[in-house]
């Protein structure tokens, strides 16, 4: 009588969201097998700038720019939709090959019609729904209006502060999704949770920031409102940590 190994995790790939080059050559030097490219981290990623975009185009490995024209909510104006589109043709011209996006009714549903244009807008390159879906009042309705929109994968906490917080759900959605759409948790995923998310859950990809805080030499930097607070940094060294923790 034979019996049969154990099954091999499958391997899942790790997103790191930056917004600076020192971040993103520390991503890449850590190990990261994608970057979410973003400006002003802090107050959860604007548009990064074009320049920014043609100088990460050559990373070496795929970067997405996040494409949010400010912050706060995500139901736009005509206006910012045709910012969006100007950004998401930057994007293409800079060489990326996929975009991150999401807008929403003032009700916090998805706006199918908007995302729909905005996808067609993009053409050929490859899109992920950002944490617009966490504002969903019905995540399970907004899963299958992102399937049907055509939406490769979804970045989620699955609508709570934080990934961990929010694992249960996370849970219900791969198993909702059934492989129709990847759901990639992200938002406080470091490797002293990663274990609770892979291979625990059955998912191909992950996204966490890696970062550490760094140290404010100049305090007047702070004194003058050039800063708000001590500034984090993508840290080469979570990268590795986080990478050799989830299966390869």
């Amino acid at each position: 009588m034979t019996t049969s190994s154990p099954a091999t995790p499958a391997s899942v790939l790790l997103e790191v969201c930056v917004d600076t080059m020192d971040g993103l050559l520390a991503a890449v030097e850590g190990g990261a097998d994608r970057i979410e490219l973003c400006s002003a981290l802090s107050i959860g990623g604007l548009t990064p700038s074009l320049g920014f975009m043609k100088q990460a185009a050559g990373a070496g490995i795929p970067v997405y720019p996040l494409i949010r024209p400010r912050q706060g909510g995500f139901h736009y104006s005509q206006a910012e939709i045709d910012i969006i589109k100007r950004d998401i043709d930057a994007a293409a011209d800079a060489g990326l090959p996929g975009v991150v996006i999401g807008v929403s009714t003032e009700d916090g549903c998805l706006d199918t019609k908007t995302l729909s244009d905005l996808i067609k807008h993009a053409g050929a390159m490859d899109v992920t729904l950002h944490r617009v879906f966490d504002l969903a009042p019905d995540l399970t309705e907004a899963l299958e209006t992102a399937i049907d929109l055509g939406f490769s994968r979804i970045l989620t906490s699955g609508g709570a502060p934080s990934a961990e917080a929010g694992l249960d759900q996370l849970a219900a959605l791969v198993e909702r999704a059934g492989g129709r759409i990847s759901i990639m948790p992200g938002s406080g995923i470091n490797p002293g949770n990663a274990e609770r998310f892979t291979p625990a859950l059955a998912i191909k990809e992950i996204h966490a920031s890696c970062s550490s805080a760094q140290t404010v030499s100049n305090q007047r930097l702070m004194d003058l409102g050039f800063l708000s607070g001590a500034p984090k940094q993508t840290d080469a060294s979570i990268v590795r940590q986080l990478k050799a923790l989830i299966p390869a």
